[in-house]
Formats: structure tokens, sequence, C-alpha cells
């Protein structure tokens, strides 16, 4: 199972859980060691062939750090975090961490899309 460190220490994943927002984004920042980022792509990619089937889900990517980085980022769309709540606190997800090497760290962090004139929309 990966060691969970927040990105926000002030407002952890697991306060996250309680705000209800739509659509969100999850950012999940993974750091492993370089002999066990095989074992990480395998659990991911275990963990991703859940989430897509999981009411909500709409998509994910996964990004790989250039040059020598061990750090990997996930970034997956939901419609709702009420439905990234069922999903991540869903049995069958949580005994899926499991397979996480031993040196994986995930910080995961929810955001939602904020509108910037001139930039960007919400």
């Amino acid at each position: 199972m990966p060691m969970l460190r927040p990105l926000d220490p002030a407002f952890p994943i697991e306060r996250q859980l309680s705000t209800e927002a739509s659509p969100i984004v999850l950012i999940n920042l993974f750091t492993v060691d370089k002999i066990d980022e095989p074992a990480l792509l395998t659990a991911w990619a275990h963990d991703a062939e859940f989430m897509k089937l999981q009411p909500g889900f709409i998509s994910t990517q996964l990004h790989q750090a250039i040059g020598d980085s061990c750090a990997y980022l996930n970034y997956a769309i939901w419609e709702t975090t009420a439905a990234f709540r069922a999903a991540f606190s869903h049995p069958e997800f949580q005994s899926r961490l499991s397979a996480y090497p031993s040196s994986a760290v995930a910080a995961p962090h929810l955001f939602q899309k904020i509108a910037v004139p001139g930039i960007c929309v919400a």
C-alpha cells in the first residue's frame, strides 16, 4: 500500500472527500524507488481499470517525470466528489492498494477548474 502524503497538510484528501464539488480533478503525485517503477505501473493500471468502470468516472492520464526522476503524476477527472468518494472508498479498490510497492508514496489532492478572465474558463 502506498504511503499517503497530503499535498496540503491543512486539508488532506480525507477532508476533501466530504466537500461536494463538480466536476473535480484528482491530481495524484507518486514517487517510488527506481527498482519499484514496474510494480507501480502495474498496480496503477490495475486500479485504473477498476476506476474506469465506476459511475462518474470521466478520464485519467498517467504522466512520467522526465529525466532520472522516479515521479509520476496521475490526472483523473470525475463528475462529482461523491462519485470519486464512492469509488475511492469501495472495498475492492481499497484491497487493490496492497499491490503498490512499499517504496511508493502517493500525494492525492482534489481540484476544481476556475475561470481566469482572458486566460481560461471554468
